[in-house]
């Protein structure tokens, strides 16, 4: 009686051109885990692995390489995982420096636990008792899909927009941000920005005064990470409230982790288990977090449905009123069928809706 692990390559396909400061993605590969007890291999667990391209640490050639590696070794442990030991694995077993595959394999087992239903945390989402705001995206792109995006976005109902910035000229940028601001105020429709680290040191101020004239909840990174004493300066001047996000990637240790938070003190923190390496590392953001008078909020980073479900009964697991990042789950023509929904703003369980894992083919 021992956990094995397996893995299947699946590629995600866009429906448009999603815009980034980092360019335009059209596909996304994952790699879907799947753990269970070697005398009973139906009831299986199942993660998803799924660096950022040109982000995430563990973004390298070698990946599925380094994946079936640690697969291989996972099957030699003759582990068995329980609550009390799940984070002794997380720990010791698996290698910090390939976050994804953390939160792979830490959904994969927490799946298990529960019974291999994909019900990652037995909690009110889970059991189809609670739904989540979350914001609506509007990607990069010219001004006229752009403006698409947002028409979209208003008449599905969400009251939290989130503009991807940073791409187009930034006067483009501000019109559409006047688009919304003629038509509904802040107490109706809530602005978040996100620079993904595009504005430059010497522009980032007065970017940040004129962005301001648009009543912002936030604006996500605006500088590169990596300059922490400048971006500690930015959150003390800020007209508009300022939440890291690419600057979390890479810090694994607690004290470091409150080290950062400490030193910058910005406004608020964006949590993205994929990039950080799992729930438990969350954790200790969120503690940290909530210890400085912090806000922070979930967002997933381009998985399927199966990592956006583990992610969002996690957010569950909170009582954090803010609208959630977690609406990616319609990006992609070919996704994996799921009870997952989402409609006026909100993403709730529909258990009236199957999974569907026929299209994952697990290398045996």
């Amino acid at each position: 009686m021992s956990l094995k692990a397996v893995f299947a390559k699946y590629t995600l396909d866009f429906k448009f051109e999603a815009g980034t400061s980092r360019g335009v993605l059209t596909h996304k590969d994952s790699y879907f885990v799947k753990i269970f007890d070697s005398e009973n291999p139906s009831v299986f667990g199942l993660g998803e692995c799924a660096p950022l391209k040109g982000l995430s640490i563990d973004d390298r050639p070698d990946f599925e390489l380094q994946l079936l590696g640690i697969c291989e070794n996972f099957n030699t442990l003759e582990l068995e995982v329980y609550p009390w030991n799940l984070n002794i694995i997380l720990e010791q077993v698996l290698d910090k420096s390939f976050p994804s595959v953390v939160f792979g394999f830490e959904t994969a087992m927490l799946d298990l636990m529960n019974g291999g239903k994909r019900k990652v945390f037995n909690n009110a989402f889970a059991r189809a008792e609670r739904q989540l705001d979350i914001n609506g995206l509007v990607w990069m792109g010219d001004k006229d899909f752009m403006l698409r995006q947002i028409d979209q976005k208003l008449e599905a109902g969400y009251h939290t927009i989130k503009m991807k910035v940073g791409a187009i000229d930034f006067e483009k940028e501000c019109d559409l941000l006047a688009y919304i601001r003629k038509s509904y105020s802040a107490e109706q429709i809530t602005l978040r920005v996100d620079a993904n680290g595009a504005f430059s040191q010497a522009e980032v101020v007065e970017k940040l005064k004129r962005l301001s004239e648009y009543q912002l909840h936030s604006i996500e990174q605006p500088i590169r990470q990596g300059n922490e004493s400048f971006m500690a300066e930015l959150c003390q001047i800020t007209p508009v409230p300022i939440a890291l996000d690419e600057e979390l990637i890479g810090v694994r240790e607690y004290t470091d982790k409150y080290r950062l938070l400490k030193k910058i003190m910005p406004q608020y923190i964006i949590l993205k288990p994929t990039l950080v390496g799992g729930f438990q590392q969350c954790r200790e953001w969120i503690e940290n977090a909530n210890r400085l008078k912090i806000g922070w909020w979930m967002t997933s980073a381009l998985e399927s449905n199966v990592g956006l479900n583990a992610i969002t009964q996690f957010t569950a697991e909170f009582n954090n009123p803010l609208p959630q990042g977690l609406g990616t789950g319609q990006l992609y023509h070919n996704n994996i069928a799921s009870p997952l929904e989402i409609n006026e703003g909100k993403i709730r369980h529909n258990p009236q809706n199957a999974w569907d894992l026929a299209p994952l083919q697990f290398l045996i």
